[in-house]
């Protein structure tokens, strides 16, 4: 079947990432979107589920409501196979009779690979980190994402190919509170029927490293920038943020500096928070950065630099410098900490 001769249904996929059988936090962020978009299209919310013994997490995609789970079980796909899922993810569109109207991944690691390749191999439109997702009266996706450097929101539309490819960063959409389904839906089992071994193996999985709180349910973040300007500076971040009980949040210089790790990033291209509480240290606040903390409660800036743009959004801002202030700040809730504990 050529490109140009897919015909859409009106069901919306999810690509169900998993790892050892735990589905990633960013699909239960994506089944809620998926589900508004196919009621409004009049279609069914599918969940695509690729890995090895993971007949329970079908069963949970399904107790949180989906309609269809397209299950392919096998030993090769226990960890994302750079070659084997997206051919596996085509074929599963190309075999289907009708496929979907549009496919939305989450932009992880595994899923900012998958994306782009499926998208390729089905000769389909992908738009990445989405932050906003919506039908137009066509009822094409209005994908709408950060443009040139995070300056201006872009809507892309695919309109002449189906399905439509979209990922969404983690934290973008807010994890729906789990309420068994009134209905039971389907389990659709596919069997895993490519001949021989593929080129591309996984030896071995590192886990991430970074095991403090994580940024999408804290609900007090501390984040540091540039103007940290040193692992030592970087130090007192983190005693701020252990005696708040917070999470330690980074921009990509800071990330790129070694202080912090890639799972720590907020913004356009690491994630998005909305905790109670944002303090920003050393933080000029461009764009890119500002798509992250956008949904924060409060927000308190700390910058030596009056004119830094994160003071333009922040309900407080200070103009000092974090060297003087962190220390202070640390003095301070401790004392108010010990006041407490005291009474």
């Amino acid at each position: 079947m050529a490109e140009q001769e897919l015909k859409a249904s009106k069901d919306i996929w999810v690509f169900a990432e998993q790892k050892n059988g735990r589905l990633a936090g960013v699909v239960y962020e994506l089944l809620e979107p998926g589900r508004r978009l196919a009621a409004r299209l009049g279609g069914k919310l599918a969940a695509v589920l690729f890995g090895c013994g993971v007949a329970r997490t079908a069963e949970e995609l399904l107790s949180r409501g989906v309609d269809v789970v397209y299950k392919v079980d096998a030993p090769p796909l226990a960890h994302y196979n750079s070659w084997l899922y997206p051919r596996l993810l085509e074929k599963l569109v190309r075999e289907e009779a009708v496929p979907p109207h549009s496919i939305l991944i989450g932009a992880t690691y595994a899923g900012m690979d998958l994306a782009p390749a499926v998208a390729a191999r089905l000769g389909a439109g992908c738009s990445a980190h989405c932050v906003r997702l919506d039908l137009d009266e066509q009822g094409n996706l209005l994908q709408n994402v950060p443009g040139f450097g995070g300056a201006v929101m872009a809507t892309i539309v695919t309109p002449y190919v189906r399905p439509q490819i979209a990922t969404v960063r983690p934290g973008v959409f807010p994890a729906p509170d789990f309420a068994p389904a009134d209905k039971r839906g389907e389990v659709k089992e596919f069997a895993f029927t490519f001949p021989g071994a593929a080129p591309v193996r996984v030896l071995s999985v590192k886990q991430e490293e970074y095991t403090g709180v994580p940024l999408e349910k804290a609900e007090v973040v501390v984040a540091g920038g540039a103007g940290v300007g040193s692992r030592e500076g970087w130090a007192k971040i983190e005693e701020l943020a252990s005696l708040l009980g917070a999470a330690v949040g980074a921009t990509r210089p800071a990330v790129d500096a070694g202080w912090a790790k890639e799972a720590q990033m907020i913004g356009q291209s690491g994630k998005t928070v909305r905790p109670r509480l944002y303090i920003g240290i050393g933080i000029s606040g461009d764009i890119q950065h500002i798509v992250g903390i956008q949904d924060a409660q409060k927000i308190v800036a700390i910058n030596a630099n009056p004119r830094a743009p994160i003071f333009k959004m922040a309900d407080y801002g200070i103009v000092a410098d974090y060297q003087e202030m962190a220390p202070l700040l640390c003095a301070a809730v401790a004392q108010a900490k010990n006041t407490q504990t005291n009474k």
